[in-house]
């Protein structure tokens, strides 16, 4: 029965070291970079959002631009 818990404590000890080199193998290949405001190297910008649309929520888009002959339900 002495054998088994040591071969069994043995077992865990080395599990346990596996565990903890490969978390130190990962942590070091982890880059941590904190937020910013800053736009990344090498983009023109950042997108803006668009003014909101001038209609009540519910209200069809007009058709403006739209296909040759197509006819709006907007009037």
């Amino acid at each position: 029965m002495e054998r088994r818990r040591t071969e069994l404590a043995t077992f865990a000890v080395a599990i346990f070291t596996v565990i903890l080199i490969a978390a130190a193998v990962t942590m070091e290949k982890v880059i941590f970079q904190t937020a910013s405001n800053d736009a990344p190297p090498y983009t023109t910008g950042l997108a803006r959002p668009h003014q909101p649309l001038d209609r009540a929520p519910g209200e069809p888009l007009p058709a403006v631009g739209g296909p040759a002959g197509a006819v709006s339900e907007h009037r």
